[in-house]
């Protein structure tokens, strides 16, 4: 299995974070057969090139990932065919959209995004396997109706699209807002997650691919 993780601010993290990527390795690492998983991809870096994460053990290789700053479906449909062929990747753990909406692109819109990644992702490797995260709500959803509702809406949309796009070869899962995700505790600045939410954000892979995949086990926290 070589694992790639896509995403935006939110996966890619900030000089002194652990990242929910680094959670998800820990437990793959705990629950996988050695030598079976690999983290992979073009990037090893925190934003703006930091290499300083909260767990200074936490290998290079294990950094791997396409992740962003203040980037989505429409920024990352461009760069996953290569990707996915140049790092042969066959599962992909994807958190975006929260840019999407918030700054280009309305539900319908990323959502044909998402649809145009799947079929790019496919292009390279027809068998690749994706698990997508819902669009977790922030701080601004909290104060601003109108981006909520473009939030529950994508949401919506996407479910059904996972369902529709899914293929025997190609599965793709929707994975599970973490419950009663709060703001205040899950992250420290209203969308960026805590150590709390980072724990929450890669459980919810974890179980995804574990009751649909048998792979690993019930999320544990390290």
């Amino acid at each position: 299995m070589r694992v790639l993780f896509v995403g935006d601010s939110m996966t890619i993290g900030a000089g002194g974070d652990h990242t929910w990527r680094h959670r998800m390795w820990q437990h793959l690492a705990r629950t996988t057969p050695y030598g079976t998983c690999a983290i992979v991809g073009p990037r090893t870096a925190l934003h703006e090139g930091s290499q300083d994460y909260a767990d200074p053990h936490f290998p290079v290789h294990a950094r791997a990932h396409l992740a962003g700053w203040g980037a989505g479906w429409l920024h990352m449909t461009p760069l996953i065919k290569e990707t996915v062929a140049a790092y042969r990747a066959d599962t992909l753990l994807v958190s975006l959209g929260l840019i999407d909406l918030g700054f280009y692109t309305d539900p319908e819109q990323t959502l044909a995004n998402v649809e145009l990644f799947l079929a790019e992702a496919r292009a390279a490797n027809p068998t690749v396997r994706a698990v997508l995260l819902p669009v977790i709500p922030n701080i601004r959803a909290a104060n601003d109706p109108g981006f909520a509702t473009a939030c529950v809406r994508f949401n919506t949309l996407l479910a059904k699209a996972v369902a529709e796009l899914s293929e025997p070869r190609s599965p793709l899962l929707l994975a599970s807002v973490p419950h009663d995700w709060s703001p205040e505790r899950d992250t420290y600045d209203g969308t960026h997650p805590s150590a709390e939410g980072e724990h929450r954000i890669a459980a919810a892979f974890a179980e995804a691919m574990h009751q649909a995949w048998d792979v690993g086990g019930p999320y544990v926290r390290a």
